[in-house]
């Protein structure tokens, strides 16, 4: 069996490479790890006769790092969230956007426009959207899970069984709205009681990645994990008992932002493709696949009715969220020596 599939998928290659090579154009993406079918690329590849290709990344903080490296030049789009859409502008690495070459532009929300780290929307267009916090396992747990103190202070039950996602900002913020700190603070004691935290904390934890987040807490090496929304669903959908947390200290809201990055190679297929995610019945798919709820009106019909229903698509009322915030140059080093000494 194992040899026909090898063989199955050597056809496979094959033939895709043979379509590949009459495709009349390119388009190189950047993006997060599992958050885009395969079967949409393929739509857009068939739908504008164009090649696509795909490297991907774990972190915002990673994007920007491989973007500074000297990816810039190499991709044509890429997926970040809203501070990183900020940072990645003022850096000087996106293109406007020319929104008259945008037919679906007049799609988004009308609440997803004006947002404080892309007024307008110069630069970005919104992709997904939703929250990032943490899932328990209840048969592991069966205690008050909507607290940081599941993190940051574990139950017996809980500790040496927590995976952290590798995450710089949205770890941080957490771990400020547990203290409740501002943050991007540069209040010495503040950020000592910062540093203190997570250091003690990272005791309890078997592991801070991004990757395995789903995947641990679905074979149950994990027991509690910080997630994304989405990600919660998805592990539930694939068997593990978990309840995702609200906790009263705070949670992140965030959404991620499609962009075109300076020194496209292949700027208009670029935007061809920002148009195309704008399809509601698009980026219906992304949000069916990825369990995230999108920004484009006329999306909802195209979703998944569980998805719509889902406790990780609905916060709670009586909890708050709050956007991670980008930080000034002169305030970051701390949060990144801060992360330097949790990840030694």
């Amino acid at each position: 069996m194992k040899s026909f599939r090898s063989l199955a998928s050597a056809f496979a290659i094959l033939a895709a490479s043979t379509t590949i090579a009459h495709a009349e154009g390119k388009l190189a993406l950047y993006h997060w790890f599992e958050y885009i079918p395969q079967s949409l690329l393929d739509k857009f590849a068939k739908e504008y006769d164009v090649e696509v290709t795909m490297d991907t990344f774990d972190s915002n903080e990673a994007l920007l790092a491989a973007l500074k490296a000297g990816k810039l030049g190499t991709y044509d789009v890429t997926v970040a969230a809203d501070y990183m859409v900020k940072i990645l502008a003022a850096e000087g690495m996106l293109q406007p956007l020319d929104h008259a070459k945008l037919s679906n532009f007049g799609r988004i929300e009308k609440q997803w426009i004006d947002v404080p780290f892309d007024p307008g929307r110069q630069y970005s267009i919104p992709y997904q959207w939703g929250t990032t916090g943490f899932a328990v396992n209840r048969d592991a747990y069966k205690g008050d899970i909507n607290t940081t103190d599941i993190l940051f202070n574990p139950p017996a039950e809980l500790k040496g069984k927590i995976n952290m996602l590798d995450a710089q900002g949205d770890l941080l913020a957490l771990a400020s709205m547990h203290l409740g700190i501002p943050q991007c603070t540069s209040d010495r004691a503040q950020l000592k009681a910062l540093n203190d935290l997570v250091m003690n904390a990272k005791a309890d934890w078997a592991s801070i990645s991004s990757e395995i987040a789903k995947d641990v807490l679905v074979s149950g090496d994990a027991k509690a994990g910080m997630i994304w929304s989405g990600y919660s669903a998805k592990a539930r959908a694939e068997g593990a008992n978990v309840e995702y947390a609200y906790p009263r200290q705070g949670y992140i809201y965030w959404m991620d932002n499609a962009v075109l990055l300076k020194d496209a190679p292949n700027p208009e297929n670029g935007m061809k493709f920002l148009n195309f995610l704008m399809e509601p019945e698009n980026i219906a798919a992304i949000s069916n696949y990825a369990r995230f709820p999108s920004a484009i009106e006329g999306a909802e019909k195209f979703m998944d009715k569980d998805l719509l229903a889902s406790p990780e698509v609905s916060p709670a009322e009586s909890t708050h969220g709050a956007f991670v915030e980008a930080c000034p140059k002169e305030v970051q080093v701390y949060y990144d020596a801060i992360w330097t000494n949790l990840k030694k």
